[in-house]
């Protein structure tokens, strides 16, 4: 096999320039396997009980050890599943505790593979959970909507591959050697995320352009592109930034590990883990998390055809959400206002709102989680898809905050959609770990006024923490935060690439829109290891002002900042404001600030 050098020259041409055809969101046809009862009449008064628990559907597997033609089975979906990247099909594979001998589960899109036990240990493969590039000509930066969770992997060749891009992550995992993070033939990859892990071994980035890992242990880290970033990980690289380009903070300064189904004897329950506060290493280290364990018959577990005002009435009944994989039109929003309330998604279950409707709001309320999620824009605009409190919040919710892990949202791409804000963050404290914000630059409905989607991420409130930050292609401003005392620890965007030409993105004297802006009335705010790329395919000629925009005050502080331009299709002027040299030609190589002010 051949091995590439330790540090590899980082790639010379976009990563995403190429336009793939979507196949298409095809129509659902999906009968419910029991019939729920109409929760509100018109007239809003409740006329049946939603009843909590039952089976997962037909598109969660769950597997034991000894269930027959685990391999074919896995296989089965992953043909399914390989480059089915705009496909309406959903799935789990879900393997209780137990260990499974010769098995290599290979992931394709809209698929999560994870234990059922309470620790990753309690789940082991004699084998691996394999993600590569085959079907993309050994190009890793389409690998995106999967994830691995929960599991025990011992590799057979001592190494187990996960080569993805955005969105995908790989949580509450240990293996017991090596993790590679590229294609094989070592192809482009512009990943990604890992937390809560143990790799035994060295992780080899390769060909990845950045990566994020939180709260983990890692025998060593290999080699690095753009932007490598490290929080609370045992074994992690030295701070060095930007030669190599590792950012590394000692620990995590908030952080609540996302909800995991488990089983306890043979009754489903799901885990909700405890915040933990300045994190370093997994949560499991030492046995059992902390946290508790919720029974499913108090969650109203959500099937394709369900509709608003049932799960609407589900939560107002006081049952958490559990979504199985599928596709979920919803004409109202789904609206949480109930403190801790859980929201939980299966197999990328996927959320599209009908008729510019609001996909998702939460109350300003105590301690929800919502994960595992993909909301998909609808062909109507949406002012805003995801909202975080309602405007003009002000509760205080440092000791319970709201969460969101894993929850991803797409404008186009699959099919027409625009919305002019993806998620609004009004409730103070929240955490936001991992979301990919993607106004979508291939596929289907897609074009600077087809897919229009002015902003990405807006967070207006106070103490907001973003770990995992990856927003790209918007309009306007990618990230604009308004918020006192904001912190982001790992921030990855692009810029539009189909921006027809400078006066698109004029914004008054500043050429184009920052892809992280803060607002010049915040006083305090800091950002670790951030960077913004741009590629103006349509319009090389574009010139990017700066990646990031600022006050320059005592209180705001960037560490290890970098802009990149692919390919030389357009140029950044500088990195932050006016500082930073410009980026130059086609050399694809980083401008960089290593602090600011």
């Amino acid at each position: 096999m051949h091995v590439p050098p330790t540090n590899p020259a980082a790639p010379t041409a976009p990563h995403r320039r190429r336009r793939s055809k979507a196949l298409g969101f095809a129509a659902l046809a999906v009968s419910l396997l029991m019939a729920f009862p109409t929760a509100r009449s018109a007239f809003g008064d409740e006329t049946g009980e939603v009843p909590g628990g039952g089976d997962l559907g037909p598109n969660v597997l769950v597997f034991d050890p000894s269930t027959p033609n685990i391999q074919g089975k896995v296989d089965e979906i992953f043909k399914k599943q390989e480059s089915a990247q705009f496909g309406s099909d959903r799935y789990a594979l879900m393997f209780k505790p137990g260990t499974y001998n010769d098995i290599n589960a290979q992931i394709g899109f809209y698929t999560s593979i994870a234990g059922l036990g309470l620790n990753p240990d309690d789940t082991t493969f004699n084998g691996d959970v394999t993600v590569d590039a085959g079907w993309f000509d050994g190009n890793a930066t389409q690998n995106f909507w999967r994830s691995a969770e929960n599991l025990a992997l011992d590799p057979v060749n001592g190494t187990n591959r996960w080569a993805v891009s955005q969105a995908a992550p790989f949580r509450r995992m240990h293996v017991k050697g090596g993790l590679n993070l590229a294609p094989d033939g070592y192809g482009w990859a512009s990943g990604g995320y890992i937390a809560d892990s143990k790799i035994d071994g060295q992780v080899g980035p390769y060909s990845q352009q950045q990566w994020y890992t939180r709260d983990s242990s890692v025998g060593g880290w290999g080699n690095g592109v753009w932007n490598m970033t490290f929080s609370g990980v045992e074994g992690a690289p030295a701070q060095s930034f930007p030669e190599p380009p590792y950012t590394t903070l000692d620990t995590t300064p908030v952080s609540r590990e996302k909800p995991f189904l488990h089983l306890d004897g043979d009754a489903y329950k799901v885990f909700v883990p405890a915040k933990r506060t300045n994190a370093r290493g997994t949560s499991w280290a030492d046995g059992a998390p902390e946290g508790e364990s919720i029974p499913l018959d108090q969650f109203y577990v959500v099937k394709p055809g369900a509709t608003a005002q049932t799960i609407n009435a589900a939560v107002d009944q006081g049952l958490h959400l559990l979504f199985t994989p599928g596709v979920y039109h919803v004409d109202e929003p789904i609206e949480i206002d109930r403190a801790n309330t859980v929201a939980l998604g299966l197999g990328l279950a996927t959320i599209i709102p009908d008729n510019g409707v609001t996909a998702i709001k939460v109350g300003d309320v105590d301690g929800v989680k919502l994960a595992g999620l993909l909301v998909d824009a609808g062909p109507v605009n949406s002012s805003v898809l995801v909202e975080v409190g309602p405007e003009g919040s002000s509760g205080d919710h440092a000791a319970n905050p709201t969460s969101l892990q894993d929850v991803f949202v797409r404008i186009g791409g699959a099919g027409p959609g625009k919305a002019t804000t993806s998620i609004v963050v009004n409730s103070d404290d929240t955490i936001i770990d991992h979301t990919w914000v993607w106004r979508a630059d291939h596929g289907e409905g897609v074009g600077w006024e087809t897919n229009r989607a002015d902003y990405g991420v807006h967070v207006k409130g106070d103490d907001v923490l973003a770990t995992g930050l990856f927003v790209e292609h918007f309009n306007k401003y990618d990230v604009r935060w308004s918020g006192e005392n904001g912190k982001t620890i790992f921030f990855q965007n692009e810029k539009a690439y189909d921006a027809p030409n400078q006066a698109a993105i004029q914004n008054g004297d500043i050429k184009g829109y920052a892809g992280y802006k803060v607002d010049d009335s915040v006083t305090t705010h800091e950002g670790w290891g951030m960077g913004s790329y741009c590629f103006f395919d349509v319009d090389p000629t574009i010139r990017q002002q700066h990646g990031f925009q600022a006050p320059v005050k005592p209180g705001v502080k960037f560490h290890d900042l970098l802009v990149v331009s692919l390919g030389g299709k357009g140029q950044y002027d500088h990195v932050i404001n006016d500082t930073g040299s410009p980026t130059s030609g086609d050399t694809t190589v980083p401008s960089q600030v290593v602090s600011f002010p």
